[in-house]
């Protein structure tokens, strides 16, 4: 079943909420290099992270009428082992809550999740930020020494 619409107002209230929530992140959490605004109709967000498995990356959050969703660029298509690859990325979405693993554009592969414009809070805004992080944490390095074997061999 789909959530409601949230109205003109509601969706006003909530994405100034997500703007101080991550003000607020971006001044007490290390793993928050920056935070920027998308430009034009659409509300989204760019929070760039300083990981430690994979350096840096960035995560999309966009604010719809239904659903804040919430998705980051893990790796490009695999060069080998796919099957492998594709084998790991599956046993991983199992340990993974309110995210998944999928394949996008070109066979790259993204971790993606989304809630309900009415679920969120700022316990839930912490949570997909601490799952997204670990999630790339506890996914990337073996990802990458999977389905780029030949570029890691010592």
């Amino acid at each position: 079943m789909q959530s409601p619409p949230a109205t003109p107002a509601e969706l006003a209230a909530l994405e100034r909420r997500i703007d101080e929530w991550l003000a607020a992140e971006m001044a007490d959490n290390p793993a928050i290099d920056a935070v920027e605004r998308a430009e034009g109709d659409v509300i989204r967000w760019y929070i760039r992270f300083l990981g430690e498995e994979k350096d840096v990356w960035t995560a999309w959050w966009t604010l719809g009428q239904r659903t804040l969703g919430f998705e980051t660029f893990l790796m490009p298509a695999p060069e080998e082992n796919r099957a492998e690859l594709f084998e790991h990325l599956l046993r991983r979405n199992h340990k993974l809550t309110g995210l998944h693993l999928e394949l996008g554009d070109e066979d790259a592969v993204f971790l993606r999740g989304s809630l309900p414009v009415a679920a969120v809070t700022d316990a839930e805004l912490d949570r997909i930020l601490g799952s997204m992080w670990a999630a790339v944490e506890l996914v990337f390095r073996p990802a990458m020494r999977l389905g780029f074997a030949s570029r890691f061999k010592d």
